[in-house]
């Protein structure tokens, strides 16, 4: 729901970071995986019991993937660089709600997987629609120039980021902040189901 607020603020500084580093020999790619890289290291350290610590990664790793796209600009878009940029994104999401369940799985099981389940319902109807809005040639920019149609929801990226930052700072209170979250994001999958109806009617 913020992103493309977010991204009339972000992209400008992003876009001249992007060309700097893709002077400086960069690749996309290359910054797709660092990425991931940090995103996975924040989660290792959310599960040894230190979320605190995982926010330096954390935020670094985000950084790192709005960087890629910005390299990416500046030199060549591929597909597989879309591709890569959004299995590696879905990755570190399904990481760190189970390095919380790996931290403690008595208080954070049965809330880290419903947060994961809604992850995975929301992320097929997101994936689904960008398949077809590609079969429609459908485009649009207002999340950034993405290698897929990427389709606005009540939780989008911007949301996502602000809700692992509030529970590396809360740990203790993962398990409501991951039902209610989890909750908004069945929510958001669905709404966005009902509205691709619609859409998509042939």
């Amino acid at each position: 729901m913020l992103d493309a607020a977010a991204r009339r603020l972000i992209d400008p500084p992003l876009n001249r970071l992007g060309r700097s580093l893709a002077r400086a020999g960069a690749t996309a790619d290359g910054v797709t995986l660092a990425g991931l890289g940090l995103g996975l290291a924040a989660a290792a350290m959310i599960a040894l019991g230190a979320p605190g610590w995982a926010l330096l990664p954390l935020l670094a790793s985000r950084l790192a993937d709005g960087l890629d796209g910005a390299v990416a600009r500046a030199t060549r878009r591929t597909d597989w660089g879309g591709y890569l940029d959004i299995a590696a994104d879905f990755a570190f999401y399904g990481a760190i709600p189970l390095a919380f369940i790996l931290a403690d799985p008595v208080a954070n099981g049965a809330a880290g997987g419903f947060l994961l389940a809604a992850f995975y319902f929301n992320g097929t109807t997101f994936l689904g629609y960008a398949i077809l809005a590609e079969k429609k040639r459908m485009q649009t920019s207002a999340q950034g120039i993405k290698s897929l149609y990427f389709s606005n929801g009540l939780l989008e990226g911007t949301e996502t980021i602000g809700f692992f930052v509030l529970l590396c700072l809360l740990p203790g209170y993962f398990a409501p902040l991951a039902w209610v979250f989890g909750a908004v994001c069945y929510l958001s999958g669905t709404l966005r189901l009902i509205g691709s109806r619609t859409v998509f009617r042939d």
